[in-house]
């Protein structure tokens, strides 16, 4: 695991540290290609550059959010914001499926949006994958 990413989860209280840590082993298994860092105060993981996923201590819990989830075509994740991304939220280490998550973050890595363009494309995503 990337070394601040163990601090951002090391700086957590003990039930939401769990299920970052969790999240972060599964997708790094399940991602060994992505690069990650603390993005915008984050966890991300990145493929090209491309963010892919990421997880965010919220006032009452854990969001996961794949930049691309609104494609994946799956139950468990929920719409977020105005572009392609989904969220799960956890408030309980249990409430991790860890074959759900498997199946998304396979999707993660074949189902992506240009997100490392957006800008420059004026919030116009073109889909890569």
């Amino acid at each position: 695991m990337n070394r601040e990413v163990a601090a951002y989860n090391r700086s957590l209280a003990k039930p939401d540290r769990e299920i970052c840590n969790r999240l972060a082993r599964l997708i790094d298994q399940n991602l060994p290609q992505a690069d990650n860092k603390i993005w915008h105060r984050h966890p991300v993981w990145f493929i090209e550059e491309n963010p892919i996923v990421g997880y965010s201590k919220l006032k009452s819990c854990v969001r996961l959010l794949f930049w691309s989830g609104q494609s994946f075509d799956e139950e468990g994740l929920s719409p977020e914001g105005s572009f392609k991304a989904a969220e799960a939220r956890y408030t309980d280490i249990d409430q991790i499926d860890e074959r759900a998550l498997k199946r998304w973050l396979a999707k993660a890595r074949d189902i992506q949006w240009d997100y490392k363009n957006i800008v420059r494309r004026k919030g116009v995503l073109k889909r890569l994958k």
